[in-house]
């Protein structure tokens, strides 16, 4: 089973409150990242997991041709909306539906841990790259230095029942060196490794609350404990937040490693 027929439906469930009210807040992280991987005139980019667009309009706007892959049918129509010109597919991120050595720079932010086969999802970006080029792989930092990974999501998925004992860990892929192993498996020499940090200020609970519900693993969370639980655990989670103008700052950091594919 590849990724899609699993997190197509969990991220597509909310796909406007994702695409408009969350996306926004990542838009300078893909500038930052789309800058240091000198993308721009003539640069044909693919972007996998590229949800409402976000990343697809920020190369755009620096003359490349951006490209998009999404596991979510609901959140490809949202892009192929907002970029009606743009090919924007349905598809598997393990069995990309695109010919070899296609594009110049190849993209995922904060998708490709979401693999159902990590090494087959970066097999797959490396054969559609073209010698020369780029893949990067954009991911949250430690969570010491991430609110929301590590003091809003966990308060949600405690409501999901326990892993099966036995369970494989996740790769944790913001430690150093973690990324870059997992890129030469599959022939890519990682060429720059970076942190950065971004303060997401939401104007209000409600927005924040919209923001962050739209990502999978809270829509996974309601399919299991109901909408009502998790949005209570949501809000009380963001209530420490909360300043005296009712907005709320949650700060993050950010894990990403350019690899270049051998000429």
């Amino acid at each position: 089973m590849g990724t899609a027929t699993i997190q197509g439906p969990l991220w597509g469930a909310k796909a406007e409150d994702w695409a408009l009210v969350q996306e926004p807040y990542w838009r300078p992280l893909y500038d930052e990242v789309l800058r240091q991987a000198r993308a721009g005139r003539h640069t044909r980019m693919l972007d996998v997991g590229c949800g409402g667009g976000e990343a697809l309009l920020a190369a755009l706007e620096l003359g490349a041709e951006p490209v998009g892959l999404d596991a979510s049918e609901a959140l490809v129509a949202v892009a192929r909306r907002r970029l009606p010109k743009a090919q924007i597919e349905v598809g598997e991120m393990e069995a990309l539906p695109f010919a070899d050595r296609q594009f110049d720079l190849v993209t995922s932010f904060n998708a490709f841990q979401f693999a159902g086969g990590l090494l087959g999802a970066l097999t797959e970006s490396s054969r559609v790259c073209r010698p020369g080029g780029a893949v990067v792989m954009f991911v949250w930092g430690p969570p010491a230095d991430c609110d929301i990974t590590s003091r809003i999501v966990p308060k949600v998925m405690a409501l999901l029942p326990p892993a099966p004992a036995g369970a494989a860990a996740a790769p944790a892929f913001h430690q150093e060196g973690v990324m870059e192993t997992w890129m030469r498996k599959v022939g890519l020499t990682p060429i720059s490794t970076k942190e950065t940090d971004r303060v997401f200020v939401y104007p209000d609970l409600e927005t924040a609350r919209r923001a962050l519900g739209a990502a999978a693993p809270i829509t996974r969370a309601e399919r299991y404990a109901g909408v009502i639980a998790v949005q209570d655990a949501l809000c009380n989670a963001l209530s420490p937040f909360l300043d005296g103008d009712g907005s709320l700052r949650l700060r993050n950091r950010f894990r990403y490693v350019i690899a270049q594919q051998p000429s």
